[in-house]
């Protein structure tokens, strides 16, 4: 047995150490692209490995200027920011309504299957009548971007919301309803605050998705000259070509606001994942 459990914490170790360098290998060399001028950028490994000859930030001050830096990342964060806020309400009064109906009637059931069905429709399929529908309706702006979030995220967080809606007990719903409250006090008094991990896991996955979002702002709102951070920096692809110092030093200061909030939310995120996974 000792010998045994020695082979799994010596493959597990293994494992580990492979998957860090996966993980950091590429922040790496997006790192010191990102500080290196273009008469750097060489085909030999080891001058693409190495650091620059002198570190500056000049790739940084050029990169905010071409994508409008400023604008962009206010767009970016009033949608990530007004997406999250509204999931979190909507989404978790849906999940909350949904989780509780399954016990009592089976067409909650339905309902439920019928909205993480949605998960597996593609965007692609998607996308065209989407474009046409919110033109018609005025919607081709960022409105339209945040309901079209709303919405496709809808699946994923319903199912987060009704699995770990099972971890809160019904006693203290019905002692509430006992003392004369109503559903809806019940909600936002008992219910909501004792779903805080799983608001914070909701919070980082929507945020995730829609600041890393290219496709739909692109198709929603081409030809508006409202860019956020990924739509602007397409730029890069066209106006510079192989100039790859620029691309990667946005690409960090766009990775920056999202790995904060990723950092001050993640106690939250891993107990609402575990206790979501295990009663779920």
């Amino acid at each position: 047995m000792i010998e045994r459990a020695r082979k799994t914490n010596w493959v597990l170790t293994v494992v580990l150490i492979l998957g860090t360098v996966t993980v950091f290998f590429p922040l790496y060399m997006a790192f010191i692209i990102a500080f290196k001028q273009p008469s750097e950028m060489t085909n030999d490994v080891a001058g693409a490995l190495a650091p620059p000859a002198r570190w500056s930030i000049d790739n940084f001050r050029q990169a905010m200027e071409v994508t409008d830096f400023w604008r962009s990342l206010g767009n970016s964060l009033l949608i990530t920011l007004t997406t999250i806020v509204l999931a979190v309400l909507i989404h978790s009064i849906a999940g909350y309504v949904i989780g509780r109906g399954m016990a009592h009637k089976k067409s909650f059931r339905f309902i439920y299957l019928y909205i993480v069905s949605g998960m597996f429709v593609p965007f692609s399929i998607l996308m065209m009548p989407l474009v046409k529908q919110t033109a018609q309706m005025g919607l081709g702006n960022r409105a339209g971007v945040i309901l079209l979030y709303l919405v496709f995220y809808m699946p994923m967080n319903v199912l987060l919301y009704t699995g770990y809606l099972k971890n809160i007990p019904v006693a203290l719903e019905e002692a509430a309803d006992i003392d004369g409250a109503s559903t809806w006090k019940t909600y936002w008094k008992i219910v909501f605050p004792m779903m805080m991990p799983m608001h914070a896991t909701v919070a980082i996955l929507t945020a995730l998705g829609t600041w890393n979002d290219v496709m739909t702002p692109l198709v929603i709102m081409s030809g508006t000259g409202q860019n956020t951070l990924p739509l602007a920096q397409l730029n890069f692809q066209t106006q510079f070509g192989t100039n790859y110092n620029l691309a990667f030093a946005s690409y960090i200061l766009a990775l920056i606001p999202i790995l904060l909030f990723y950092i001050i939310c993640q106690k939250q995120i891993l107990s609402g994942v575990a206790n979501g996974a295990v009663k779920g």
